[in-house]
């Protein structure tokens, strides 16, 4: 294994997608990640068909598999011994479920006193949605995400169609969960850490979404559709994106847009007035969009420096030549699926490089292994798979 992580073993009860979203990171980054699973294993499995898909491919290359009876006592006896030499240990089960399957911080913490003991949920641990069952939708709803997509006052909400707290908080656990290693390193003492899914989405969109929040007394300022529409303006064959905040950016889509008459128009003056005018404004370089081809409307604000971009669609985007420079996407064949597709790890660390072409694990594959690993005897571990404790991988 190669990685800034390689060495370090995350022993991994998360399921769905924000902890694995948090822990396939960490796998990327050369950590020895062992995926705990039910029996039937993490339902992702099922989305889609099959025991692999490509979702959960995504979220859970590079990670060794073990499924386990973790209703019985010699499955969670298997989960403690295996978590006597894991330096992470990770779970998003609903507050109090984990303590009464007998896996609690505190008992996990006897076992291992320097581990670091990943709680994440959706609202924390007390309060009256702490034992709410919760999805993505759910936090964009109680987040002000989805108040956000309205157009302006009197558009309903609207949900962003991917997951974004999901997955955000995946990246909020992972970054959290190598401070705690790096404080680990300098003390020696490990910790509990916490992660709540509104947290993290609030804190996440508290530097502009929720912005105007900050000054105490004012909400009544912030309404629905306050930030008006979207940057995406229709060109005569198609769409594109373009915005101006600076002066000089909006000298140079005035200049574009053959508009300069509008630099001494006083609803757009100024980087506040034309905030004040945001919806005039819009609707009139809109106007002037609409009259030309992307190409020509590209090259225009090319020239002139206005940050603008093609709309693309989704083959599109990867077909780009940006990202074939970047080199962001491998293929390779994959024994469960084929040949398939996926991005490298975002960050590139010049002397220690991620793992790139990862599998994905059937369900229970490692799991002989793993036991064998952390000391159970042949005889041992032909029992746990006798009595059903022990899952095995399809054939």
């Amino acid at each position: 294994m190669s990685g800034p992580l390689s060495g370090f073993k995350v022993l991994d009860m998360s399921r769905v997608l924000a902890g694995p979203a948090a822990t396939v990171l960490l796998a990327d980054q050369g950590a020895d990640v062992i995926k705990v699973e039910p029996l039937r294993g993490d339902v992702v499995r099922a989305m889609g068909g099959g025991g692999l898909t490509p979702g959960f491919l995504t979220a859970n290359r590079g990670k060794q598999s073990i499924a386990l009876d973790l209703k019985s006592e010699a499955g969670i006896k298997i989960v403690k011994r295996l978590a006597k030499d894991a330096d992470v240990f990770v779970q998003n089960f609903r507050p109090g479920a984990i303590d009464g399957m007998g896996l609690g911080e505190p008992v996990i913490r006897e076992i291992n006193p320097k581990i670091i003991y990943v709680s994440m949920s959706g609202f924390g641990e007390k309060g009256p949605y702490a034992h709410k069952r919760v999805y993505d939708p759910v936090i964009q709803a109680l987040s002000g995400l989805a108040d956000l997509q309205a157009t302006d006052e009197t558009d309903r909400p609207r949900m962003i169609r991917t997951v974004i707290p999901d997955k955000t908080t995946g990246i909020t656990a992972a970054q959290a969960i190598t401070a705690a290693l790096l404080s680990r390193e300098r003390t020696g003492v490990g910790q509990h850490v916490k992660v709540a899914m509104l947290d993290v989405m609030i804190a996440y969109l508290w530097q502009e979404g929720l912005g105007g929040l900050t000054m105490v007394g004012e909400e009544h300022r912030v309404k629905r559709g306050q930030r008006s529409k979207d940057l995406i303006y229709e060109t005569a064959d198609g769409y594109i994106t373009a915005g101006a905040v600076s002066d000089a950016e909006w000298r140079g889509m005035c200049k574009a847009l053959d508009r300069e008459e509008w630099l001494t128009d006083e609803r757009f003056a100024t980087p506040r007035a034309r905030g004040m005018n945001v919806k005039q404004r819009l609707e009139m370089t809109a106007e002037v969009i609409l009259t030309n081809t992307t190409a020509y409307w590209l090259k225009r604000l090319d020239e002139c420096e206005v940050p603008s971009a093609p709309v693309l669609s989704r083959p599109d985007v990867i077909a780009q030549e940006q990202v074939q420079v970047n080199e962001i996407l491998s293929e390779y064949d994959h024994p469960g699926l084929g040949r398939v597709r996926q991005p490298r790890p975002a960050a590139r660390f010049e002397t220690t490089p991620t793992n790139t072409e990862q599998q994905a694990a059937q369900l229970g594959e490692h799991g002989v292994q793993l036991l064998q690993q952390a000391g159970f005897s042949d005889e041992e571990i032909s029992q746990f798979r006798e009595s059903g404790v022990l899952g095995t991988p399809p054939t």
